[in-house]
This record gives C-alpha cells, sequence and structure tokens, in this order.
C-alpha cells in the first residue's frame, strides 16, 4: 500500500528507498527503527510535532538527541514552542505516531531540520506508517518541504 509520503514524493520527483521492518514497540519508534534496521542512529530521523498557539513545526531530528525548543523556536522566529499533544500530532498530519512522516501531511506544517542531517547523502525518516522508512538526500528535504535547518539540540555541558 503506497502511503501519502510516497505519494507526495513520487508527485516532486524525489528518489527515495524504501526501508520496512516489523514494527514491536509503542514507543520510542525512532530508535527501535535504527536497530532493526542496524543503521547508525545519526542517520535515523524522528519527527517531532511542535506547536506554537496555532502554528505548528515539524522538527525532524536524529533518533538519539533531544530538542531544546527554545533553540527551535529562536530559529523558527517564534516566541516559544512546545510539543504537541499526539492527538493533535495525529489530526494536523494525517498520519499515527510513530508513523508521522514529514512528506504528504493533511495539514503542512512548517519544517525544521537538524543540521546533522547535512553530513548524510541519505537519512531516513518515517514513510508515513509504523515499520516503513524512507531513504532521502537531506537536500532533497530541504528543497521540497522548504525546510529551515540549524543547531537546535540539546546539547550536553
Amino acid at each position: 500500500m503506497i502511503t501519502p509520503s510516497q505519494t507526495f514524493l513520487n508527485k516532486n520527483k524525489i528518489n527515495y528507498k524504501s526501508y520496512t521492518y516489523d514494527c514491536t514497540v509503542d514507543h520510542d519508534f525512532g530508535k527501535f527503527a535504527a536497530k532493526a534496521l542496524n543503521m547508525d542512529e545519526n542517520r535515523v530521523f524522528k519527527t517531532i510535532l511542535l506547536r506554537h498557539e496555532k502554528t505548528y513545526v515539524t522538527a525532524i531530528t536524529p533518533v538519539n538527541a533531544l530538542i531544546s525548543l527554545k533553540n527551535a523556536a529562536r530559529i523558527m522566529g517564534l516566541k516559544s514552542l512546545e510539543v504537541a499533544d499526539p492527538a493533535d500530532a495525529q489530526r494536523i498530519t494525517g498520519f499515527v505516531v510513530g508513523g508521522i512522516s514529514p512528506f504528504g501531511q493533511k495539514r503542512r506544517t512548517l519544517m525544521l531540520l537538524s543540521e546533522g542531517a547535512l553530513e548524510f547523502d541519505e537519512i531516513l525518516v518515517s514513510g508515513g506508517r509504523r515499520g516503513f522508512s524512507v531513504g532521502v538526500n537531506p537536500k532533497d528535504l530541504v528543497k521540497v518541504l522548504d525546510a529551515k535547518v540549524g543547531d537546535f539540540l540539546e546539547h550536553k555541558n
């Protein structure tokens, strides 16, 4: 079954590679995907929906990193950001938590990509359902989603 994510990628002529695995968890989906696919956690990215009032931002970040909401808000030019409620994330994107893709969302959100993604020729993001990821060139992701790129990760002192 083709996901809205794949439909979006095909329509926009973005090259991608499909990765499937058996998802047997109900949390920490990104780390599970990295392990199941035997991939470096720095190359596997999770999508976290953030919000400021009625503005939504999809933060695309490595599965082994934490987001600095303060830095993310600064990069996006917003006063503040908070993690969206899972029910809102599903309603806004049209995807289930654990399968939220930056591509093909029901309601387009602002996009924010962790700058470390640009170190790779291919990163993995959710392909629109649990157990399915797509490998894309991060530069294509930035271009087709008009994503802002920056350092919004928590750094240990």
